[in-house]
């Protein structure tokens, strides 16, 4: 709602789909039809489905909302006898009905035995409020949230969930996440070392804990939705794992994958004996788990990309409030799990999801170390076009952040000076607990320096070492720790440079430790690649990025005898110059190789001497 534009409001001719309220039935495909053909705008999206309940009833305006108080209130056995306590005649009560015509109808009859009444409360749904002003049905939207609130307070016990003995010692977030995530992803067709990987949210707070921590959380945790709506982002029931030790890692991947298997099945279950009352035959969706209570840490969201698992987590952390509250003042009692079936393989309820296609690297998680520079930053949105969610690293934060704010999405910028082994692992365990995990890591980050090799000093090249060697190996140490984790493989990618296999004079203190670089490159997929993680490097030649300031590029020019633009451009076989983002591209076609690894992709126009072989 904070961002929605009028696209996003289709408007329609009232009067027509008023009319409409005289017929006995209406199918959800010809309700369809009938508000679509009443749009002003025929391009416009489909109208809401609850288009028709807001149609019928006579007021001007019409606010409608799924406020927690009211959920909490009506989400109990004796819902109906509550909310008449606490509204008496001000509000008129509906039975739980599937949103639709039929709900319309009734929702309309409701309003029409109560004259005077301000709105509408539909058990286990939500609540409506009238007014023939717009801040008369807002201020009656608030008074009546208020009255729920207060009345909450009033009644709620002041212990609502009894704790759980839990281990000594919890497994961070950064350690628990990559497991979980590998354990929800799915393989993808029959080619082996395939998969549907998932995006994390984790949310914490008192409340949440107080809620996963709780003795009882496989009973009201398990419970339901606390309105029907959230099905379709949040599953009918969440996936409860075992409290994470510390010092038992293993036994907990261990008991996560059979708590993911077992939750697959049990859906399975649900969907084959709902399935089998439908009038229209039903396609299963995926049986895994999108939001995870995890007893001592918290709850994780879970999506097909990063937005998809924060909604998800949003909506979780909404549950916990109303089942908490709900909890205080008796027990949470929702929809059944046939009404939840219903919503969840609704058409309409499905198509708000969306069927585009996915991008070719649509959930996996990119890392761009030197990500404010101009390859790091190129590369960082090339990744980000291929649909990866993209976690930017660089010395220089303000710069990172930058760049995952052009890139859109939800980028993650990060301040990192990779050649510090406590920063690259804190900026590490920051990407996991944002996304989850890690997929592709680009060791980007790099500078340049000078000197004939019999006359510079130590200290230059042990600095050029710090950052053009030993910086690509603390990054992928990180990387492949949290891989590992996951079991679902991953790609290392390294800018190598040219000078690893061309080397230039009075450039030994750079090409030395890239050379190194490339061996390091070969030495990870050699000693990986039987957990699939492949490891690649690029090759790239005369990029006019930050590397060459400071007259650096004057110089290189004229160590090689050239002018600028012969450097940059006449010195190679295609005689074209190369730039950031074709060195981007490449890196996002070794990362798109899914069979190819230790090897060297060349983006320098053409330059003989440097070919790998």
């Amino acid at each position: 709602m904070a961002t929605i534009e009028a696209a996003g409001l289709p408007a329609v001719r009232l009067e027509p789909l008023r009319r409409l309220r005289a017929l006995d039935a209406l199918s959800d495909a010809a309700m369809v039809g009938a508000q679509r053909a009443n749009l002003l705008d025929s391009s416009a999206p489909n109208p809401s489905v609850e288009t028709l309940l807001h149609a019928f009833l006579p007021a001007k305006y019409v606010d409608h909302t799924h406020a927690s108080a009211v959920l909490a209130l009506t989400d109990q056995e004796d819902g109906a006898a509550r909310a008449a306590e606490v509204f008496g005649p001000r509000m008129a009560l509906v039975p739980y009905i599937m949103p639709g015509f039929a709900l319309a109808k009734a929702a309309a009859a409701a309003f029409e035995a109560a004259p005077g009444v301000e709105g509408l409360i539909l058990l286990k749904h939500g609540i409506f409020t009238v007014g023939e002003s717009a801040r008369a049905a807002y201020e009656r939207m608030i008074d009546a949230v208020t009255r729920a609130e207060d009345a909450l307070r009033a009644a709620a016990r002041t212990r609502v969930f009894p704790s759980a003995t839990l281990p000594e010692r919890i497994a961070s977030v950064a350690k628990v996440a990559p497991i979980l995530r590998g354990a929800v992803a799915a393989p993808d067709g029959d080619e082996p070392g395939r998969y549907r990987r998932m995006l994390l949210d984790f949310r914490t707070s008192r409340a949440i804990r107080a809620f996963v921590d709780g003795a009882e959380v496989a009973r009201y945790g398990r419970a339901g939705v606390v309105t029907p709506d959230h099905v379709i982002r949040t599953k009918p029931r969440p996936l409860i794992l075992p409290a994470p030790g510390a010092g038992a890692l293993d036994a907990f991947r261990e008991e996560t994958r059979a708590a993911v298997a077992a939750f697959a099945a049990d859906y399975r279950a649900y969907f084959a004996r709902h399935a089998a009352r439908a009038v229209e035959p039903k396609t299963m969706l995926d049986p895994l788990p999108r939001v995870a209570l995890v007893p001592g840490l918290g709850l994780f969201g879970m999506g097909a990309s990063a937005r998809a698992a924060r909604i998800a987590a949003d909506l979780a952390e909404t549950a916990v409030a109303v089942i908490a509250d709900a909890e205080a003042i008796g027990r949470f009692a929702p929809v059944s799990e046939a009404e939840m079936f219903d919503v969840e393989y609704w058409s309409l309820e499905q198509a708000k999801l969306g069927r585009a296609a996915e991008k070719p690297l649509a959930r996996r998680v990119a890392v761009i170390t030197g990500g404010a520079g101009g390859i790091g930053a190129a590369t960082a949105e090339a990744f980000a076009a291929e649909g990866a969610e993209v976690a930017v690293l660089d010395r220089d934060a303000d710069g990172a952040r930058a760049v995952a704010a052009r890139i859109g999405g939800e980028g993650l910028g990060l301040g990192c000076d990779v050649t510090r082994a406590g920063e690259v692992a804190a900026a590490f365990d920051r990407v996991v607990e944002v996304f989850g995990g890690v997929d592709i890591v680009v060791s980007n980050a790099g500078a340049a320096w000078r000197g004939r090799i019999g006359e510079v000093d130590e200290a230059v090249l042990r600095e050029s070492f710090a950052l053009n060697f030993f910086a690509h190996q603390t990054v992928a140490r990180a990387a492949v720790a949290v891989v590992r984790a996951q079991g679902t493989g991953g790609v290392l990618l390294f800018n190598a440079s040219k000078q690893a296999l061309n080397p230039g004079p009075d450039f030994g203190p750079y090409g030395l430790p890239k050379a190194a670089t490339l061996a390091l490159m070969r030495q990870y997929a050699i000693d990986h690649g039987a957990e699939g993680i492949r490891a690649c490097a690029v090759n790239a030649d005369r990029v006019r990025t930050g590397i060459y300031a400071d007259g650096m590029l004057e110089e290189r020019a004229k160590a090689r005898g050239m002018s600028v633009a012969d450097y940059l451009a006449g010195g190679n076989l295609l005689k074209r110059e190369v730039k950031a983002a074709d060195v981007a591209q490449a890196f996002v076609a070794l990362a798109r190789a899914e069979k190819t690894t230790a090897a060297v992709l060349t983006v320098d126009g053409g330059n003989i001497a440097a070919a790998p072989r």
